[in-house]
């Protein structure tokens, strides 16, 4: 389990929803790597529009939904858990963007009940 003393990073990856490694949806397998490697946690966001780099609008407006909306994959995790696992991922990411950024991590809890 990861530990922290409030600095940690924010990574971001952005996607599309089509995207696929291994016949799996890419953000899928980037989740399970997350969890396999025992990051923090990891959370996927589906936008309702977007473009990326080719400048194709994607959105859920036009009258047949688009099959490639985009998705953030948010993970936070330590500096250095962050860079280990983006040598994991850095193949499977044949499109998109990849952010990292500071984050003060100001809770992190798991499942137990607070007191009071």
């Amino acid at each position: 389990m990861t530990v922290f003393k409030e600095a940690g990073q924010l990574l971001r990856i952005f996607i599309g929803e089509a995207n696929k490694y291994d016949r799996m949806p890419l953000y899928e397998w980037i989740v399970q790597q997350a969890r396999s490697q025992g990051m923090a946690g990891a959370t996927v966001l589906r936008g309702i529009q977007g473009f990326g780099a080719n400048s194709l609008i994607h959105t859920t407006k036009i009258l047949r939904l688009s099959e490639d909306l985009p998705v953030v994959v948010e993970i936070i995790d330590t500096k250095e858990k962050i860079e280990s696992f983006l040598q994991t991922i850095d193949h499977a990411i044949t499109e998109g963007i990849v952010t990292v950024e500071k984050a003060q991590v100001r809770m992190y809890r798991a499942g137990g009940k607070k007191d009071g």
